[in-house]
């Protein structure tokens, strides 16, 4: 673990244990510490993908924030979703991953990457970042040769798009490419200096 940001700074953590969301947020080389929220990440009735994706990312912020009071704490969250309606999250599981990719296929998913930054004595900065991606037409063989090399069972969509996973996409909108990766480091980096964080 990177260490606190050195006075006049609060601490920096982010409230997450993704190995993604960590190497994201390096680039911006600040010192930081990681923390798991350890908030339940399921669904409310009746919520749309872009508001679990907001709620969720303020809940882990919020949830470490209580245990350390003072620190500036980043919380992300990510859905996606086929035709703007059906919810997509992460799978999980081989056969839901082969699911979620048979019904991606051809299609174009909207990905919504909720940031948080909760801060002390301040109101929280909340935004959520929406990324489209059209799928090629995907093959069985297709996807089990890819689930198999990349195994994105942690991943909303089950496409790793830092990885392997850029090969099953034919295009990809969106204001800020990390946020498809999970950590929109644009915005939060304004984020940061908002708040009074010297970045690089």
């Amino acid at each position: 673990m990177a260490s606190p940001l050195a006075p006049p700074h609060p601490a920096l953590i982010l409230a997450s244990t993704s190995v993604y969301r960590r190497e994201l947020l390096q680039r911006l080389r600040v010192p930081f510490d990681t923390q798991a929220p350890g908030v339940d990440e399921s669904a409310l009735p009746g919520e749309t993908p872009e508001q679990i994706a907001r709620r969720l990312s303020q809940e882990k912020a919020r949830a470490v924030a209580l245990q350390h009071p003072g620190a500036l704490v980043i919380g992300s969250d990510q859905t996606a979703s086929i035709d703007g309606l059906n919810t997509v999250g992460k799978p999980g599981t081989h056969e839901r991953a082969v699911a979620q990719l048979r019904a991606a296929s051809g299609r174009e998913l909207v990905f919504y990457t909720g940031l948080c930054l909760w801060r002390p004595n301040a109101p929280a900065l909340v935004d959520c970042i929406a990324t489209r991606v059209r799928f090629r037409d995907l093959s069985d063989e297709e996807i089990e040769r890819y689930l198999l090399a990349e195994k994105p069972y942690d991943c909303a969509g089950s496409a790793k798009s830092e990885g392997l996973g850029v090969t099953l996409m034919q295009s990809q909108e969106g204001p800020d490419p990390t946020a498809l990766i999970g950590l929109p480091l644009m915005r939060l980096a304004a984020m940061l200096r908002e708040s009074g964080v010297r970045l690089p």
